[in-house]
Formats: C-alpha cells, structure tokens, sequence
C-alpha cells in the first residue's frame, strides 16, 4: 500500500496542478486507497485550517491563488500604458497579486478606483505577470443620470429631462454630444461643475433615438412610474465600502451540495438547495430538504443608508432589458449573490420530509455555504432527461436526482393541498442587440421550474411558521378570496361554454381546479384560466395573517428572494431576532413602522408590475408596428361598452376593435354576461369567440393596437368576411402558438 505523503509534497502538488486537485485527483495522484484515503481526508483538513489550502468547487487550491471569477479594483495604466487590478477579496498570506487586464473593443473605458468582476487566467510570462484579467462587468459607478430629448445648438447641445421632477435643462458642450441628433432620446451622465446661468453640465452616454422606439420604452416607464434608478452617492459608497462576511459565529455548510437553478441570464442567485435521503428508519423514503438564501441582513443593516433606499425602492423591477435593482451591484450582484465555487453568507433551514412530501419538522441556521455549481433550468432538466452537460453530469448521480426525487414526494402533498393551477402561456420578449424586437416567445414549463417553486414555497412556510410560533413581528403573504361579485362573473363566464362553478358552498382552490380541468380539453381553455385569473384578488403584505387562498395555505411568508423584496429582508432581520444570532435583526423601528412598510412595500410592488406591463405593451405595439394591415388568429379576451379586446396567439399581445368599426348596426352592452348582442342581425360577440382580425394601427408610445374584425365565429357579421377578400391580399395571417403550459403566478 503506498505510504501517505508529507503535507509538503501534498501542497507542492497542488501548487502544480491548481485545475486538478480535488481528493480524489491528489489520492489518485499517490496511489493512495481504502483506509489511506481516510487519512488524506484528515491532512487536507489539517492544511486547510492552518490557512495553506482552500477548497473551492470542491478542489483544494493554494489560498495564495485567486479564483477564476474575482471581483478587481482598478489600479490604472502604467508607464507602459497596461492596466492592471488587484483583488478585492484575498484570502493569502503573500504580497497583493497584480492583474494585466486585458482589455477589448467595445468595453467600458476603466480609472483608477473602478471596480469590476472579472474572469481571471494564471499564467507565467517573461515580464513576471502572475495573472490575466478580462472584464465581465463594472460594479459601483455612480454618476448621476439624466433622461431626455437632446436639442442642438452652436455650442453643442442641452438636455431637455422628461422626469418632470427634474424641472431644469443640462448643458452639454460640442466635445460631449456623443453625435447625438437634435430630438433623440438620449441618456446622459453628469460630468462636471455647473456651466454658466447655472446649468449641470453633462455628456451624452447612449442615443437612445427616437423616443417611441423600443430601446427607450423600458426606461420612459422607469420615469413614468418614478421607479428609483440611480443609487445616491451615501448608499454607493456604503456597498462599495462592504467587506465580505467573516464565518464567525456562523455553522459551517460547505460541505452541503446547494446548487443554484435559475434563468440562463439571471445575474444574481440568491437561493439554492439540496436534498439528501434521510437515513433515519422512522422515516423510511423520507429527504432533508435544504434551503439556503443569501444572508442579505448581515450587509443591509436597519437605518443605514442601503436599508432607507431598499425600503424606498422596496423591491427589483425587472423589464426585457435592463433590472432596477433594489441594491446595488456590489451587493446584488456580488456579496450577497451565491455564485459557483465562492464562500457566500447564508440562513439555511433544513426541512425533514416524508416520503410522501409532509414537512415533518424543520430548524432554521445561519452558515457560510459554498455551491458547487450555478445550473440553469434548462441544463439541469437536460441532465435528469439524459443528456447532461460537461457540468452537470458530476452533479447528476449526487446532487440532481436526488432533488427531483425530493420533487416527486412534494407533488404528493401539494396534490392533497391542491394550490391554483392556473394554465396560460409565460411569454417572453427577445430583444435583439440594438433594443429591438427580435421575437417573442412562450416559455416552455420544465419540472426544474417547479422543482424550485416547491421547495422555496416550503421554505416560506417554514419561515413563517417558526416566527408564529416564536412570537417575532413578521409581514405576511396574504391572498384573500375572491369577491362574491367576481366569483358571479366567473360563473356566467363558465356557464358560457357549458362548465360550472356550484354555488352555495365554502370556495375553495379545489373547487377552481375542477373548473380549470373540465375546460382543459375545449377551446375556451384559455378564456377560462384568464377569467379565473381576473377573479383573483391582488396578493399584498400584512402583519396580520390571513392566509393565502391561492396556495391553499395558513401561514406563509415571503423569505427566499432578500435581494430583490424588502419584505424577505425585513423576514430575515426577525429570524436573526428569534434565534439570537447577532445584532442586525429587527430594530425598535421596523417593528413601529411594520404597517407603514406593508402599505408601502405593497405598493412599490403594484407600481413595477404597472411599469412592467406597460413596457411589454409597448414592446409588443412596437413589434407589431411593422406589420400593420397583416392579418392574425385570436380569441375575444374582453368585452366592453367601446369595443372588444382580442388576444392574438401569435404574440399573446392583446388589441381593441372599436365598436364603431362594427359597421351601422348598433350593439347593446351586457355587463354581466360580458356580451354584445346586435340589435339588426342578433350576433351575439362573446368572450372566447375566435377571431380574424387585421392590424390597422400599432403606437410604440402608448402601447395602443388597434385592429379591425374580418371574421366572427358563429356570426353573421359577412359585411367583414366580404371586405377581408379585397383587402391586404398580401399580407399572410399570424401563426397560432401551440398548446399552453401550466404556470405559477411570480409574485404569489
């Protein structure tokens, strides 16, 4: 048997091969097996604490070695005119490595004091450089931004803010311009003391064109709205000022497989788990579920100047191209972001599972966790389909399965829960590089997805079931019922197609999905999901608890999403609170304001779901724009005194038919069987109806589309069937998307 080697020509080895230097690489490496292998377990530990290893992606590496994804401060060009960085977060004992950045065309220009995430390559070349950088992003710039029409002049130009708040011009000198035309849309940045008559000078960043083009409808809603977008100077420089998260006082939970599963773009993770079988006997096919969040109150303290904004902000606003974020990148994207093979601060709750999905028991703790692998839905449901990739496929037999196998024992319980099974389409807007839109899709729903959704809404009850129980102030997640009233209207709707919804009982969610199931397999399927969704009331916060009718639960709380909801911040802070951790959970002045923040929060949520809308509504005007007098497929999705709504199945996009374009005839409005009866022909438009309609205007500014009816099903409307034969003969009908698929609402 071979004799176990020194700790010297252990760590020499690894010096010599960083790429390749797990246990099982440096046992290999020295013929080392059975009962040896237990005894380099224990050397490795050894050299671990004494600081002369790390471990990181599950390789021990040399502490003195930065890893392949580092966050740099920029240090400026040398005498020879090469930029180099130096490493923010450095765990060896040497002298501060320097990094030769590599720098493309195209990149954002560096100074002095910038700060970056960057990839970073070791090399060895003749002039001593130890490290390459190239840059993945900037991190914590700052200038102040304005938005508005650019209108030339001799000197060069001024800005015009369209934030009516603004209530003042910017000067912006001949050299500043950016080439931008008079009338564009333009973004410009603040860049030096004021000009003369008292004017901020500032310099064109990004054309942005003409104002009703796609590239600047996201950031008019930004306006629009008066959703914050710019971080204040105190708050940026509290996040560029943060340190890294010690793991004093904190267990340790490195060794536990918590993967991220997120969208292939998503630039901040800040939930991940694992699964593991329970060997315990009284619990026969039975998991601990593992939840991990990132520890986001150990950085966003209360009453400091990150807290205030997060509290203003109140959660992250998400649109087609950009996020406002609630933090700041150094923290969103950075030290509260659980990235791939990086020590990251967490609050973990284990949850004990029985083989059939009950939550037996669960307890909450605060560790330092690093995950081995940042998957995307796609990759990981590719893995457990058989096709794994490169990355996947170590976490396939370990980490993965027995996830999905957790999954399957959740679906048992929330069977017997029955939460809202709604079934629409997810859609989607790809934007090409230049803002425009390329296509817009319907995302495909993946076990992963629901995988994920399952374990972070048991996760949330955990949460709130031990704050209950510990008598912490928390905000609640409640979902009332819907109004009597709407459930009236949901009725006739159903009774329109031949389904029913009894009345004269307790409703509950169960009783919802048997409606959705009986029109599972009719053409109205759609128009039914989309009433049952309009019947819904709107989820708000509460520190009074009053369920959550969608999900069929008693108690539920929001906790896994700190990053980008204040509402989990502040459920973080309580759980600190109640198990003692430290100093950063509830202040006196969270908890006097607690209903304030409710109201607030609730708010905040309501306005970027508004700005969101409104900026796929614009998105999709502007994509249908082009193809006015096209015609296309779709179902009557409204009706109204004006008009009727028809939701095309291209796009998912929805357009009005003005009555008045209905010819002479005059039709009467029924507001309680959501009808149009037509009093010469008795045509009667109702919703579900499928369409021919064609597109007769498209407004990119408003997000209006207004189109024009060709044909009616089951109506007598020829006059429009006749002029559709000689009219835009060209023009081919939109496609009709395939089959929906099950979804969950995001913000439940």
């Amino acid at each position: 048997m071979a004799k176990l080697p020194t700790q010297a020509d252990i760590l020499e080895w690894i010096r010599a091969h960083p790429e390749k230097s797990s246990k099982r690489d440096v046992a290999k490496a020295f013929g080392l097996k059975g009962a040896a292998r237990i005894d380099l377990k224990q050397t490795l530990k050894e050299l671990e604490a004494e600081g002369h290893i790390s471990q990181r992606r599950r390789r021990f590496n040399d502490p003195d070695t930065l890893p392949s994804v580092s966050v740099l401060q920029m240090l400026g060009p040398d005498d020879q005119g090469d930029m180099f960085a130096v490493p923010l977060e450095w765990e060896g004992t040497g002298i501060l490595p320097k990094v030769l950045m590599q720098m493309r065309s195209g990149e954002p220009a560096l100074g002095q004091g910038d700060r970056i995430l960057a990839r970073v390559t070791t090399i060895a070349d003749k002039e001593g450089h130890q490290y390459t950088g190239q840059i993945i992003r900037a991190i914590g710039t700052n200038p102040k931004r304005v938005l508005g029409i650019f209108r030339s002049n001799a000197e060069g130009g001024r800005i015009v803010a369209i934030d009516k708040g603004e209530g003042k011009e910017w000067i912006v000198g001949s050299d500043a311009t950016g080439e931008a035309k008079d009338g564009e849309l333009v973004e410009a940045e603040q860049s030096g003391p004021k000009g003369r008559l008292g004017l901020p000078r500032a310099r064109v960043v990004a054309r942005l064109g003409d104002p009703s083009a796609p590239k600047a409808v996201s950031l008019i809603a930004i306006h629009q709205h008066g959703i914050p977008d710019a971080f204040p100077d105190a708050v940026m420089a509290q996040a560029d000022a943060t340190k890294p998260a010690s793991s004093k006082n904190r267990d340790d939970l490195t060794s536990l497989p918590l993967i991220t599963i997120d969208p292939a773009d998503a630039r901040d993770h800040d939930d991940a788990c694992c699964a593991i079988m329970d060997d315990d006997p009284k619990n026969s096919g039975g998991f601990l579920l593992w939840v991990a969040i990132a520890d986001v109150a150990h950085y966003v303290t209360p009453g400091s100047a990150l807290d205030t904004e997060a509290r203003r902000r109140g959660n992250s606003t998400y649109f087609p191209d950009r996020v406002v974020s609630m933090l700041p990148d150094r923290l969103s994207g950075d030290l509260c972001s659980l990235h791939e093979g990086v020590t990251r601060p967490c609050i973990a709750v284990e949850m004990k599972l029985s083989a059939k999905g009950e939550k037996l028991s669960h307890r909450f703790v605060r560790g330092m966790m690093r995950s081995p692998a940042s998957l995307s839905y796609e990759e990981a449901q590719a893995a457990i389909d058989g096709n794994p990739s490169d990355r996947a496929a170590p976490l396939l037999g370990t980490v993965l399965k027995p996830l999905f196998a957790a999954y399957e024992a959740l679906k048992i319980a929330r069977e017997i829960r029955q939460p809202l099974e709604l079934d629409l389409p997810e859609r989607k807007i790809i934007l090409s590089d230049t803002g425009k839109v390329a296509s817009i899709n319907f995302s495909e729903r993946l076990d992963a997805h629901r995988l994920i959704e399952e374990c972070m809404v048991l996760a949330n009850v955990a949460a709130a079931e031990t704050l209950i129980a510990k008598q912490q102030p928390l905000l609640f997640r409640v979902h009332e019922e819907p109004s009597p009233e709407k459930l009236d209207a949901l009725r006739e709707t159903a009774k329109s197609v031949g389904l029913v919804l009894a009345k004269g009982q307790v409703l509950q969610t169960r009783h919802l999905n048997q409606l959705l199931q009986g029109a599972a397999d009719k053409d109205e399927a759609e128009l039914i999901n989309l009433s049952t969704l309009r019947s819904m009331t709107q989820a708000y916060y509460s520190p009074q608890n009053m369920s959550h009718f969608g999900l069929a639960l008693q108690n539920y709380a929001h906790f896994t999403s700190p990053i980008r909801r204040y509402a989990d911040l502040l459920l973080h802070r309580a759980l600190v609170s109640a198990h003692s951790w430290g100093k950063d959970g509830l202040s006196p002045q969270d908890v006097e304001i607690i209903d304030e923040t409710a109201k607030k929060i609730s708010d905040t949520e309501r306005r970027s779901m508004v700005a969101e809308r409104d900026t796929t509504d614009r998105y999709l005007a502007s994509f249908m724009a082009e193809r006015v007098g096209n015609e296309f497929s779709g179902r009557i999705s409204g009706i109204a005194r004006f008009g009727i709504f028809v939701k095309l199945d291209e796009t998912g996009a929805d357009g009005l038919v003005p009555i008045r374009s209905l010819g002479r005839e005059y039709f009467q409005h029924d507001a309680e069987t959501q009808t149009l009866r037509g009093t010469e022909s008795g045509t009667v438009i109702s919703l579900g109806q499928r369409a021919v309609v064609r597109l007769s205007e498209a407004t990119p500014v408003t997000g209006g589309i207004l189109l024009e009816l060709l044909e009616l099903e089951d109506s007598k409307l020829q006059k429009h069937t006749g002029k559709r034969r000689n009219a835009h003969s060209g023009n081919k009908r939109g496609s009709q998307r395939g089959k929906s698929r099950k979804v969950t609402r995001k913000r439940q």
